[in-house]
């Protein structure tokens, strides 16, 4: 059986999409799945850093796209799973240096010895976002719950639905229950509400995401906090499970007036 192929993608940067890839790459390994991860944010690479891998890329996505080397000479293996590999970005300042058919085609060939590819997306809407949208059979679209950030996934899932590739699923990433319980954070409900999709996942801020990212030791490698567990209950859902989400205090916020105002109906 062929893998699936799923770019996780945001619209607005520095929602934590990378670190949700690599999280999320590595809660399907340890269940067993064949997982590989591609980079697709040509000139800014990070997840490589988040994976803890960059020391070992000697070849990347350009190399393969230009004949440089092959598809398999470019993949990095996790020295900790043996069953996760990583196609990194380049370094190259040229973005066109691939297309979609170049998206496509990596994708088909992972497929053949991967349950999941997992596709990062680059912030924006730009050649690298549809680039990345090309090769795949599904989309994850992560947020935070500011307005300006679901104010893009909204863009994002008009986008994605233009392309045949809808309606996609939600991850509701760094949700902060104090904040909601102020009215100074949107909650959950008003995020999906608003944007209409499937939810996925709601990951609550922690900062050990943070240390771990900086370690380059995912923190989906242990289920010790919240937010690690709900990487793995996320993983669980993409292969088919039926897993309750994590009782996280919400209120209902303050802030619905000003979003309604801002979305496309």
């Amino acid at each position: 059986m062929a893998g699936r192929a799923i770019t996780i993608t945001s619209g607005k940067g520095g929602v934590g999409k990378t670190t949700v890839t690599a999280n999320l790459a590595v809660a399907l390994a340890l269940l067993g799945q064949r997982v590989a991860a591609i980079d697709t944010d040509i000139g800014l690479r990070n997840l490589d850093i988040i994976m803890g891998m960059e020391s070992r890329i000697i070849y990347d996505i350009v190399d393969v796209v230009e004949g440089q080397c092959h598809l398999l000479q470019a993949l990095i293996r996790d020295k900790r799973l043996p069953n996760l590999h990583l196609l990194p970005a380049a370094q190259t300042s040229d973005k066109t240096a691939i297309t979609r058919e170049d998206m496509i085609a990596i994708c088909q060939e992972l497929k053949a010895d991967n349950d999941f590819i997992l596709i990062d997306s680059p912030a924006g809407i730009e050649l690298g976002f549809q680039n990345a949208l090309a090769g795949a059979d599904e989309v994850i679209i992560v947020t935070t719950p500011e307005v300006s950030a679901v104010r893009s996934a909204d863009r994002i899932i008009g986008l994605i639905e233009m392309n045949g590739k809808g309606p996609g699923r939600l991850i509701i990433n760094r949700i902060k229950p104090a904040m909601v319980k102020r009215g100074d954070m949107l909650d959950t409900y008003d995020v999906i509400e608003f944007l209409a999709i499937e939810l996925l996942g709601v990951i609550p801020e922690d900062e050990a995401v943070i240390v771990a990212a900086n370690k380059g030791i995912p923190l989906a490698f242990e289920q010790s906090t919240l937010a690690s567990q709900a990487f793995h209950n996320i993983a669980r859902r993409v292969l088919g499970e039926t897993v309750p989400f994590m009782p996280i205090l919400e209120e209902r916020g303050g802030l619905l007036n000003r979003l309604r105002s801002l979305f496309r109906f």
